[in-house]
């Protein structure tokens, strides 16, 4: 039979408490904080790229669609 879960169960990524651990031990201004410190805005800038360049695609597809509905109609 398989363990049931409970709702107090905890689940953690062992990269990430490997992170953790170390920032503990490495001391609060020590150059290893620096650097991930950094790395992190650097992921999160990231991120932020990917996602404005996919909110770019999405607005050039919607007004290709726009125009292609667009009708030109010549009046006398």
């Amino acid at each position: 039979m398989g363990k049931e879960k409970t709702e107090n169960e905890v689940v953690v990524c062992p990269v990430g408490k490997f992170f953790l651990d170390l920032e503990k031990r490495s001391g609060k201004r020590s150059q290893f904080n620096k650097h991930l410190s950094q790395s992190r805005i650097e992921f999160l800038k990231a991120i932020r790229s990917l996602v404005d360049e996919r909110i770019e695609d999405l607005e050039k597809k919607a007004s290709k669609k726009e125009k292609e509905k667009m009708t030109r109609i010549e009046v006398e």
